[in-house]
């Protein structure tokens, strides 16, 4: 007998280490799900590998598709990155949107000057949206979560109405400006309303190696790594915001800069893709932004070093007993760009689709605006799952505001895949619009399985349109418009119905009748 009773006794510690760990993974829970958005910069649609990237590793981001749902046509709101970060926040496509460009708000002085806009802060930002603008942050606040931004915002300028903490959002820290965030090393970054200034020299953007330096001596590129790299500082306080806020329901917007350029990695990991990708031809700053000794294997230590924190991050949901209760999507907000040093053939960053100049960043080809885009949420989202549901950056606010509770607006231009994520029946779109004044004007219509493509319209006011098949041809390389006139039209007036003048010049179409 008391052999038969001093075991169970003995194991008494174990039974009660493991119970109490448990408790910790699966904490029970009536509050809100916790909402982490994540949106990397300028990553392309086949980056990750999820979706078929062979060069770059990218473990965690995987595991996510692993365990959530892959959605396979997915769309950026814009080919660039202001106003793709507008439709995301505001759920209004680029006809509707307030911002349809990068505007930098040049009036106001020397805003390309790096070491201007050090020295004055009025001369840093983005046009700014305005101030009743509705966005996700907004409604979210409304539902009872705390809400933050981290990272680039890129949608108003300091001293204006357009910050995040005026926009939505309870707390921000990160880079207010796109143009301060062509450095990773800034002299200072923003929380919330004032500057916090960093132990960083200060080397403007697009500052080339010291004349007669060997382009193949490492160090020859010292001075473009300094001492506070602000991806890292960015990512210590989203650690501390999920701690200090781990007992209520959040909103966390991490619109990481990662992995636009320039070429900027902690160097274990480039180090890490130089023994792996061997030596390469060294890039000198011919295409703006910095010199990089290693291109290659610093843009693949970009990518990584982000998978990693968002590894860390899940670790830390897991660890605090949030994880269960917390939607974790992750996505681009827009395809790979061409500049910087970069070489988005070399990794076939947009496979199956073109990543080179004219079909990335910056064009509404597949290669520019299909992104990859990952859902996992412990216990509704199916795990290993996929969906090809046609979607883009302005079903995002009305499938949060389905998430969290609160009402959707009746303007949105997007409709909620909520039913995607949980396995129920789902409204989809008769089609998907996009008009872009800049790179020469283009507009893109999507419906179906029919891409209408209409570029340079503002050189001699074409209206012209390209049609691909995309079940037959990805690439978009065979343009069928001639054969299916029925299309053209269609499209057509979808363009007049969905085109709203902007209020900006710079965004105006006059082959559509703006004046």
């Amino acid at each position: 007998m008391l052999k038969r009773y001093f075991i169970p006794v003995a194991l008494l510690p174990v039974l009660i280490l493991l119970i109490s760990s448990c408790g910790k993974t699966q904490k029970k829970t009536t509050q809100k799900p916790n909402v982490i958005f994540i949106l990397a910069d300028d990553l392309g649609y086949a980056e990750l590998g999820a979706y078929g990237q062979k060069k770059i590793e990218t473990p965690n981001i995987d595991e996510l598709a692993g365990h959530g749902m892959k959605f396979t046509q997915f769309y950026a709101g814009a080919p660039v990155c202001a106003p793709s970060r507008c439709v995301l926040l505001t759920g209004m496509h680029l006809g509707h949107s307030q911002v349809r460009g990068n505007d930098e708000w040049a009036s106001r002085g020397k805003v390309w000057d790096y070491r201007a806009m050090i020295a004055d802060s009025t001369l840093e930002g983005q046009r700014p949206i305005a101030d009743n603008t509705l966005t996700i942050g907004k409604l979210l606040q409304k539902a009872g979560y705390t809400t933050a931004a981290f990272g680039k915002w890129g949608l108003g300028a300091p001293q204006t109405n357009a910050i995040p903490t005026k926009q939505g959002f309870d707390y921000f820290y990160g880079i207010d400006c796109q143009r301060m965030a062509h450095t990773y090393y800034p002299v200072h970054l923003w929380e919330n309303d004032h500057r916090v200034h960093l132990e960083n020299d200060t080397v403007a953007p697009h500052t080339k190696l010291d004349k007669g330096a060997d382009p193949y001596d490492l160090k020859s590129y010292a001075k473009f790594h300094l001492k506070q790299y602000a991806p890292e500082l960015i990512f210590q306080h989203i650690t501390k915001f999920v701690n200090e806020n781990k007992d209520k329901p959040f909103f966390v917007y991490w619109a990481t800069p990662i992995p636009h350029a320039p070429l900027q990695a902690p160097q274990r990991w480039v180090d890490y893709y130089v023994k792996k990708f061997g030596d390469e031809k060294p890039y000198t700053g011919d295409r703006g932004y910095f010199p990089c000794r290693y291109p290659n294997a610093t843009y693949a230590a970009m990518v990584s070093y982000l998978d990693e924190n968002v590894g860390k991050l899940i670790k830390q949901l897991k660890d605090l007993g949030i994880y269960d209760n917390t939607l974790i999507v992750f996505t681009s907000d827009n395809g790979p760009t061409y500049n910087g040093g970069t070489d988005s053939p070399w990794f076939d960053s947009a496979k199956p689709f073109r990543s080179d100049r004219g079909h990335g960043k910056g064009s509404v080809y597949e290669g520019g605006i299909r992104e990859p885009m990952i859902a996992e949420w412990p216990g509704r989202i199916k795990p290993g799952s996929r969906t090809d549901l046609i979607s883009a950056f302005y079903d995002v606010l009305p499938t949060l505001c389905d998430v969290a509770g609160v009402k959707k607006p009746k303007d949105t231009d997007g409709i909620s895949f909520y039913p995607t994520l949980i396995g129920k029946n789902q409204k989809q779109h008769e089609f998907l619009y996009w008009e872009f004044p800049e790179y020469s004007g283009q507009i893109a219509v999507r419906m179906g399985k029919w891409k209408a493509i209409c570029k340079n319209m503002k050189k001699g006011k074409n209206f012209t349109f390209e049609l691909y098949d995309l079940d037959n041809d990805r690439t978009e390389s065979h343009d069928v418009a001639a054969e299916h006139p029925d299309i053209i039209k269609k499209v057509k007036d979808i363009v007049k119905k969905e085109h709203i003048q902007s209020d900006n010049p710079k965004w105006k179409f006059e082959v559509l009748g703006d004046k």
